[in-house]
Parts: C-alpha cells; sequence; structure tokens
C-alpha cells in the first residue's frame, strides 16, 4: 500500500491476492494426495511438480496479501492459521480428487483459465504481482498441455475411461461458472489495472475446452445454473477436510520451526 493507495483499494487487493494464493494453495495440496497413489511413477512425479509449482505460486500470493494487508501477517500465518470461511479459493479447486479422471478434468478445467488468467496479470501495474505472473504463466503453459492431453486421451480411450471421463464433466463442470463471476472487488481490481476483470477471461477459456472436448468426444454441457460462493468464503464441506490436514501441524505445535 502506497500514499496514494485508499484503504478501500488496498482492501480489494489483499482480497484478490487472497482468491489467487488461496487457490492455488487448495489445488497445490489436492494433487499432493496423488503421491503414493497415481496410476504411474511418471505420472505420479508429474503430479507432484505441478503441485510443488502451484505451491510456489501460493506463497508469494499470500506473502503479498500479507504486506498489503499490513498486520503482521506472513504467508505461513495465511496458510496455516485461518479457518474455512477465511479463505477465498474457488470451489472447483477443494473438490475430491475422485478418480484420475476426475482429477485430471478439473485440472483440466482450471489449466484453461490460469493460462489465460497469468498472462494478463504479466503486465499488471502491481510489480510484484506482475513478476509472479511472468514465471507462472510458463508453468501454466505446460500444465494445460498435460492436462488437455490426459482429457483426450481418458475420453477418447477405452469404453471405461470416457464413461469415467463423462461422469467427471457431469460433477465438475457446475463449479466452472465461478471462475468468470464479476463481483465488487473484481471491478475495482480491473479499475486500478491490477487485473482484468474474471468475466474476460470466458472467450479463450471456452475455445480451448471446447477443442479439447471435440478432440476428447465429450459434449460441453448446456446447463446454465453454476456453484459459487468460495471467493467470497462461502465453501461446500470438503474444504474443512483439506484444512484439517494441512494444517494441523502448525496448529498442534504452534510457533515451531524447522
Amino acid at each position: 500500500m502506497t500514499a496514494s493507495t485508499s484503504p478501500d483499494d488496498a482492501q480489494s487487493l489483499v482480497d484478490y491476492l487472497l482468491r489467487l494464493g488461496d487457490t492455488t494453495l487448495v489445488l497445490s495440496h489436492r494433487l499432493s494426495e496423488w503421491v503414493g497413489a497415481a496410476p504411474t511413477l511418471e505420472e505420479e512425479i508429474a503430479l507432484a511438480n505441478v503441485a510443488l509449482d502451484l505451491l510456489g505460486q501460493a506463497q508469494p500470493l499470500l506473502a503479498r496479501a500479507g504486506e498489503v494487508e499490513g498486520l503482521g501477517r506472513d504467508a505461513d500465518g495465511l496458510a496455516y492459521l485461518r479457518d474455512a470461511w477465511d479463505y477465498r479459493n474457488l470451489l472447483l479447486v477443494e473438490q475430491p480428487n475422485g478418480d484420475f479422471a476426475h482429477t485430471m478434468l478439473r485440472q483440466f478445467l482450471f489449466d484453461s483459465y490460469a493460462v489465460e488468467l497469468w498472462s494478463r496479470l504479466a503486465t499488471s501495474t502491481d510489480a510484484t504481482l506482475a513478476g509472479i505472473a511472468g514465471k507462472a504463466v510458463k508453468e501454466s503453459a505446460y500444465h494445460v498441455g498435460h492436462s488437455g492431453e490426459w482429457v483426450i486421451r481418458l475420453g477418447d480411450g477405452t469404453t471405461e475411461s470416457a464413461r469415467r471421463t463423462r461422469d467427471a464433466v457431469a460433477d465438475l463442470w457446475e463449479f466452472t461458472g465461478e471462475l468468470f463471476a464479476t463481483d465488487a472487488v473484481d471491478e475495482a481490481i480491473a479499475a486500478s489495472g491490477v487485473a482484468p476483470l474474471a468475466s474476460e477471461l470466458e472467450p479463450a477459456w471456452r475455445d480451448r475446452v471446447d477443442a479439447v472436448f471435440a478432440d476428447a468426444g465429450l459434449e460441453v454441457p448446456t446447463r446454465q445454473w453454476m456453484q459459487s460462493g468460495g471467493k467470497q468464503g462461502r465453501h461446500t464441506e470438503h474444504l474443512g477436510h483439506v484444512l484439517a490436514e494441512m494444517q494441523f501441524l502448525p496448529r498442534a505445535y504452534p510457533g515451531s520451526t524447522w
């Protein structure tokens, strides 16, 4: 926060950074749950690397949020010492891994959004955020290629893999609308040049999703109703279970360092 930044603008920036940081942190933890359980060793390593990339994005985003907030909370404090209702992540990323088709479809839907978002954030008026985005857009380009290839491979694979991929679409599609939902925080951030309106990312996202779904033999759902609320702190029951596991050590041994 600078002398020319109003308290309202600073709070909008904090809220926006938390949305980005919480989303990448929660998805990172979800992917880490595959370590030791992935279908192949190669894929276990790939998922672990994507999880580490996302964690590497979450840390500076949360650190920047704490810096702008000015209340003495660092990245670890924001990650481990908040309750579920204080998290601002997208609902999509907190959904359970399910089977491998569910995980890869969830990842592809997010990656297709993230690669567009980071490319736009690379020109953010917030220099720290622009720097984070410059690295993240390269990572996201790999992520979306990896997850997209799996969606095609599974959707256009065996009868069983195709069925599981269709089931994943049916289960997860209702969480995609929140990716592009715009509220007062988005409007304030866009007005200051920090980030684009979330709704501006949807056309490119749909083009990518349509192309991959066509190659995978999947139908794009036409339902209009979508789940929302994660960006405002209203979550599904799944986030509490994620945080209980992720936050256990810092809460059980407060103040510990290693």
